[in-house]
């Protein structure tokens, strides 16, 4: 199994940052994606960035890129989301999700970032 954490969340105004962190444990050498996720009230889960685990690649949303980064650290079984330039529609519980090889598919509790106007 595998367990993902998510933290960094928090308030702020338009235009601002904030970086969120997710935390593997367990068996990690199964995952082969990092992949974040969001939902906001009243709308249905979406894709935002993705990452992967040995290659480091990355893929993103329409909606995020230029604006979000995602990373990881490998020794600290972490992957970084860096969001700059936030917009109010950027409001929603943010969700990292593994994805394994053969070991299934784990999420987070979510972590809620609010974007003021």
């Amino acid at each position: 199994q595998v367990q993902v954490v998510e933290s960094g969340g928090g308030l702020v105004q338009a235009g601002g940052s904030l970086r969120l962190s997710c935390a593997a444990s367990g068996r990690t050498s199964t995952i082969y994606t990092i992949n974040w996720f969001r939902q906001a009230p009243g709308k249905e889960r979406e894709f935002v960035a993705a990452c992967g685990w040995n290659s480091g690649s990355t893929n993103y949303a329409d909606s995020v890129k230029g604006r979000f980064t995602i990373s990881r650290d490998n020794a600290r079984n972490t992957v970084y989301l860096q969001m700059n330039s936030l917009k109010p529609e950027d409001t929603a519980v943010y969700y990292c999700n593994a994805k394994t090889r053969g070991a299934g598919d784990y999420w987070g509790q979510g972590t809620q970032v609010t974007v003021s106007s």
